[in-house]
């Protein structure tokens, strides 16, 4: 039977980054995800021979802790600065998910697999998820969004009150595959005096990692709450954007929806001890100092670290 020291639910970055600090301290971890890749919204797409973020498009850094990751992902090819020279913007060279797998390489895992509850057994926790006989861990590390964390806890039978106030909105991006090149700037990024509902554009053969003209368009979390789950998005999406592209050269769409996309209320800490082995972790989870405020890349990378540190005890 497989047995593990800690299994984390969740593989997004601050999973991973949580599995891997994990790992390098001796501890036997298992890395789950309901999803057939790992990343979270650290993720991108195909369109023919095309490709496109459609998750998270860079990052910043703040803090000493994710520079130092970034200089050495730099040094290993896998970002790039991508524009801003104040205030630098990275970028993964291939598409953001690309980041995510090289971070994830060496950490076992297990993808399409959903966990239900866990339950305990011995001492331990057994995990239940569907179509598989579970496995027994010591603790357990939830990394997934706030409201599918509770969820979880709650059939666990753990009071999931702590979460309650982490609410979210959520994010459409549409992504439109070209003929012909853009009018976006040499950057292929647009995020200033945008039309109302757009927060921003992104042309993915100008950023560098697409072989044809892909463009993500991102409306605003209010737009994006406004007209969730109407069948026309896609169509409301393209006459906001109108003056920016020419869609009668449009070959190929595609619309994603991120349920979870972005926090409202974000938990004033950087994880949560639930008792003594269940942890809660994730991008909405901000150390004390956090000097943005807001859910990004680098919280998620920091609630990563610091939940991992947590565990270890």
């Amino acid at each position: 039977m497989d047995h593990f020291d800690i299994t984390i639910i969740g593989a997004g970055l601050t999973g991973i980054t949580a599995a891997s600090r994990l790992q390098k301290n001796g501890k036997k971890v298992l890395l789950i995800d309901k999803g057939n890749n790992v990343g979270g919204r650290l993720a991108t797409s195909c369109l023919a021979k095309g490709r496109a973020d459609h998750g998270a498009q860079f990052f910043t850094v703040r803090t000493k802790d994710l520079q130092q990751e970034v200089d050495n992902w730099l040094e290993k090819g896998w970002i790039k600065h991508w524009f801003g020279d104040d205030y630098p913007r990275y970028t993964s060279v291939n598409g953001m998910n690309s980041l995510a797998v090289n971070l994830a390489d060496g950490l076992p895992t297990k993808l399409n697999t959903s966990v239900s509850h866990w339950r305990k057994e011995e001492g331990k926790y057994r995990v239940a998820a569907e179509g598989q006989s579970g496995w027994l861990t010591e603790k357990v590390i939830l990394t997934t969004p706030g409201p599918q964390a509770a969820e979880i806890l709650q059939n666990s039978g753990i009071d999931a009150k702590a979460l309650q106030e982490i609410t979210f909105q959520p994010t459409y991006v549409g992504m439109f595959r070209f003929n012909h090149p853009t009018a976006l700037p040499n950057s292929g990024h647009v995020d200033q005096d945008l039309p109302a509902g757009v927060e921003r554009l992104v042309d993915h053969y100008k950023k560098g990692i697409s072989n044809e003209v892909v463009v993500s368009i991102y409306m605003t979390a209010d737009w994006s709450a406004e007209h969730f789950g109407k069948s026309d998005v896609l169509v409301r999406m393209k006459k906001s954007v109108q003056g920016y592209f020419d869609f009668e050269d449009l070959q190929s769409q595609q619309l994603k929806t991120w349920r979870y996309a972005q926090a409202v209320n974000t938990y004033p800490g950087s994880y949560a001890a639930l008792t003594n082995s269940v942890l809660v972790a994730g991008d909405a989870f901000l150390r004390h100092d956090d000097a943005a405020g807001r859910t990004r890349f680098e919280s998620a990378f920091l609630s990563g670290i610091d939940v991992a540190e947590a565990a270890i005890v």
